[in-house]
């Protein structure tokens, strides 16, 4: 595989699926705590795919899931990969991968507070 889809695109990938798990639970239940209610009808009634997340959370998490462990996955076997020799192609290698471990970091917490609102939250604030 190539540097890139190691380094940047599949943690971006992992960030996307990470994101619509908090679309799909931590902002309804953030605007509902914040009593904006109204706010959430007229999002659910401007966005509509929002409530097609939050019927299909299972199958998003799971999803969302194997997309950041195969991300996290590629970024561990590649963690020993040389850079190239040349200065300029080194310090853009190395600035990949920590924007790319910045953003598989992203998109784990992304995951988890997603997963706390979905499953937990009700359980244990209610």
């Amino acid at each position: 595989m190539n540097l890139f889809w190691r380094e940047t695109a599949a943690p971006t990938l992992a960030l996307f699926a990470s994101v619509s798990t908090l679309l799909c639970c931590a902002l309804p239940a953030m605007l509902i705590t914040f009593g904006a209610g109204a706010v959430m009808a007229g999002l659910t009634a401007q966005v509509p795919g929002i409530m097609w997340l939050s019927a299909y959370k299972g199958p998003l998490f799971a999803v969302a899931g194997v997309l950041l462990l195969g991300a996290a996955f590629m970024k561990w076997r590649a963690r020993n990969a040389p850079c190239p020799i040349d200065p300029r192609q080194a310090r853009a290698c190395m600035r990949m991968r920590l924007i790319g471990t910045w953003t598989l970091s992203f998109a784990a917490v992304a995951y988890l507070v997603g997963g706390f609102f979905a499953f937990f939250a009700a359980d244990l604030l209610l």
